[in-house]
């Protein structure tokens, strides 16, 4: 667990990369400068943790870009106290810097292996995160309405389940569409079953597979 002079010196050079890149939230850009990003890695790829690129995690899994995730985390408008339910924790590093930014983050992850070993090592970090076992197109209707939603894999449609699960003036980000690419999309809960959406670019990511959680 060591975080190195050189480990927070290349964490500066990735924000002023992803600040040049459009991303201007100042949080958001602290958060990304003070997560080791390299322990979240196999020890292998520590020289490149800080490059603006994806990983591989086992599982079939990434760790996304930081540019991806902090472009997610910038269109979720973060405030302090918020209840935000994250699909697909992963490494658990978009759950870290949602942590960072002070909400209450719940995690859900279909990967068993993966949500076992992120668990136990989002807790060494410090961090305060919410991990379930499951699929994340259920959601977690248990511990709704959440503020906002943010889906870290392709999802082909919008789950409905996940909708529901939104606070009335809440809204997720999601990236929809299929392997060969999603669209970025904010969905707004406008009523009980009014939605407004919006788009914001394409983006690469791993499928979200639908009805399944993995041993």
């Amino acid at each position: 667990m060591t975080d190195t002079y050189r480990h927070k010196g290349m964490r500066k050079a990735l924000v002023e990369e992803i600040i040049k890149k459009g991303i201007t939230d100042e949080a958001v850009l602290n958060a990304i400068g003070k997560i080791p990003r390299h322990l979240f890695l196999d020890s292998s790829f520590d020289r490149f943790a800080y490059n603006d690129v994806a990983f591989p995690i086992g599982s079939g899994q990434t760790i996304s870009q930081p540019y991806t995730v902090a472009f997610q985390t910038e269109l979720l408008e973060i405030k302090k106290g918020k209840k935000i339910l994250e699909v697909g924790t992963g490494s658990g590093y978009q759950a870290s810097v949602l942590a960072e930014l002070g909400v209450k983050v719940y995690s859900i992850e279909r990967q068993r292996k993966l949500y076992e070993k992120t668990r136990r090592f989002i807790e060494k970090l410090g961090y305060r995160v919410n991990t379930f076992y499951g699929d994340g197109y259920k959601g977690l209707p248990t511990y709704a309405p959440f503020d906002n939603i943010i889906v870290t894999a392709g999802a082909p449609e919008i789950p409905k389940d996940l909708l529901l699960q939104l606070k009335i003036g809440g809204w997720m980000i999601i990236p929809v569409g299929g392997e060969e690419g999603q669209i970025m999309t904010k969905v707004t809960r406008k009523g009980e079953m009014e939605f407004e959406k919006k788009i914001y670019g394409e983006f690469a990511f791993v499928p979200m597979l639908k009805n399944r959680a993995s041993d």
